[in-house]
């Protein structure tokens, strides 16, 4: 028995507006069999990097096929491209403003159009609404099996940009960043256990500091610490989280997204890769 198409939307459109069901209503038009699936139409408004970081932690658990629209497009309007990435399991719609760098990155082999072919578009195409009006349906003509060399040629210069990385600073330090703040108000750095295999044994004493605290325990569930308790753990997505037990560590902490994370391990320690 064959699947239904499979799309996918992760947006920054929010769920107060019209904008969510207008893009499913272009693409149940084009394909009423469709299954839409909503990632997310919560990533903050005009970052590309959360929108970055919400499709590369979902996509690959979808079946082999599946269609992804992805649209956080500050640029809307202007001279970006619509592009089409395909690997070898998944089709991305999505502007050529870096939103799909951190799918580039896990995928071995992808190849990217530049979506050209009009015809394809619903008419007329607003300036303001290009979710609409160009990435709904190319999304839904994909899931239609339509083939997508027939949307435009490919290129080679397409926008990527590499996720911000821990650095070394100085002996026995890290300095990390906080990525995102997540609903329950845990803070998810960009620090991941290759960067700091010494951060996770155990066995080598070190202190977070993020914010107004100072943080010397890695825990393995957020049940461990005690309640209102700020402490670390090796969170879903796979960096580390600073969180705490039934409260929100943003604001115990008083730190947000961007916020700076300092890791210090004791005199001798190897502080990680690169350090």
């Amino acid at each position: 028995m064959a699947h239904r198409p499979i799309v996918t939307l992760t947006t920054d459109f929010g769920i107060n507006d019209y904008f969510v069901g207008a893009v499913k209503g272009v693409i149940l038009d084009i394909v009423p069999e469709a299954a839409i699936v909503d990632i997310s139409h919560a990533v903050q408004a005009f970052d590309v990097l959360d929108g970055a970081l919400t499709i590369s932690q979902t996509y690959s658990y979808f079946p082999t096929g599946t269609v992804h629209m992805v649209v956080v497009d500050p640029g809307v309007g202007t001279t970006r491209r619509p592009i089409i990435a395909s690997s070898d399991g998944y089709h991305f719609v999505a502007p050529d403003n870096g939103v799909l760098s951190m799918v580039y990155a896990k995928e071995e082999r992808i190849h990217v159009r530049h979506v050209t072919s009009d015809h394809y578009f619903r008419q007329p195409v607003s300036n303001t609404f290009h979710g609409r009006d160009i990435f709904a349906p190319v999304a839904a003509y994909l899931a239609k099996m339509v083939d997508s060399h027939k949307f435009g040629e490919e290129i080679e210069d397409y926008v990527r940009f590499a996720a911000p990385k821990p650095k070394p600073a100085g002996d026995n330090r890290l300095r990390a960043v906080v990525l995102k703040v997540d609903r329950f108000g845990n803070l998810i750095t960009n620090l991941t256990p290759e960067d700091a295999p010494a951060l996770f044994t155990g066995k080598t004493p070190f202190k977070i500091t993020v914010g107004s605290k100072e943080i010397s325990d890695i825990r393995s569930s957020y049940a461990e610490g005690a309640p209102g308790e700020v402490f670390g753990i090796l969170g879903s997505m796979g960096y580390l989280e600073i969180v705490a037990n039934r409260a929100a560590a943003a604001q115990i902490t008083g730190a947000g997204k961007g916020a700076e994370v300092s890791i210090v391990f004791s005199e001798g320690a190897a502080a990680g890769k690169g350090a």
